[in-house]
């Protein structure tokens, strides 16, 4: 291993007032627009979103490779992958495209989901197979420290304490700098809590799927990034006549730029990690960053596309 550590630790040089940047785990500084590489996996003709198998390696893996280095070139500071993305295969192309990682470059993985088929996703919280996991995605990332390892899902067999205390254990080895859990609850994070300092919650949530708005209103609360996955799934919302397309017309920006814009502006906490294949709609994604909603633009969508908001 070459690398200690995928980021830079001096954060002086970011301004607190720059409402683009989050500081993660209140020293890791990253850009509240990041990169979801679930999408880089399998290939033409495979299922996308919810339903997508995330089983073998990209089918064009030099376009994949240089997608994610456009990422970077783009600014692109906050990269989330998994062990469980195509068998560990979507953390080596990771490292194959950005390793050595550059200063401000900041990876999350994570482990507790096991693959028996295409087709299944299985919480397995042992917490020594969670040691084990982490172990082998240091050596896929090429890195000696994750900057951010999630616990990809809570097992219900095995005591949070336990899960969670795994995690800490590979922190106080210094292979891991930052705790993080996905899809839970407010109850799970606090028990979460109780055993080591959480960084980031990565929640299913968007402008039309707001199920999970207690967990962001807590989080906010504890400086805990909240960092929703599919943050553009808009459903019917997103039509030509829609509110989102109405929107995005008076601003001069697209839906996609405009649904992210409305959870850039929801908290400052969240960060959004947006996917595809495409490197227009990657630069499209970033340009979110300087959508401007007013709080007459956003009240009007929030009502607008209610979802499953509670």
């Amino acid at each position: 291993m070459t690398n200690n550590n995928m980021t830079n630790n001096n954060t002086n040089d970011t301004k607190s007032s720059d409402t683009t940047i989050f500081q993660l785990g209140g020293d890791l500084p990253v850009r509240r627009v990041g990169y979801g590489t679930m999408r880089l996996a399998d290939g033409p003709g495979d299922p996308t979103g919810p339903e997508a198998r995330v089983w073998t390696a990209p089918a064009d893996r030099a376009a994949a490779v240089a997608l994610l280095r456009t990422a970077a070139e783009a600014g692109v500071t906050l990269f989330d992958t998994a062990d469980a993305y195509a068998l560990g295969a979507g953390e080596e192309l990771l490292a194959e495209a950005l390793h050595p990682y550059g200063d401000g470059i900041a990876v999350a993985t994570k482990v507790g989901v096991v693959r028996p088929s295409p087709t299944e996703w299985v919480p397995l919280g042992h917490p020594a197979y969670l040691r084990q996991q982490a172990e082998l995605s240091l050596r896929r990332l090429r890195t000696e420290r994750i900057d951010l390892l999630h616990l990809h899902r809570l097992d219900e067999n095995f005591p949070v304490a336990e899960q969670v205390g795994a995690l800490r254990q590979l922190q106080e080895e210094g292979k891991v700098r930052h705790i993080g859990l996905s899809e839970v609850t407010v109850a799970q994070l606090t028990e979460a809590e109780a055993v080591a300092p959480i960084a980031a919650v990565q929640n299913l949530y968007n402008l039309a799927d707001r199920g999970h708005e207690a967990v962001v209103e807590h989080t906010a609360g504890r400086g805990i990034a909240f960092v929703p996955f599919f943050p553009v799934a808009m459903g019917g919302h997103a039509g030509p006549d829609g509110p989102v397309a109405r929107v995005a017309r008076e601003i001069g920006a697209t839906p996609s730029q405009t649904a992210l814009a409305w959870l850039l502006r929801r908290a400052p906490h969240i960060l959004p990690i947006p996917g595809t294949t495409s490197a227009a709609h990657l630069v499209e994604n970033l340009g979110a960053l300087d959508v401007t909603l007013t709080e007459e633009q956003f009240g009007r969508l929030d009502k607008e596309v209610g979802g499953a908001a509670s």
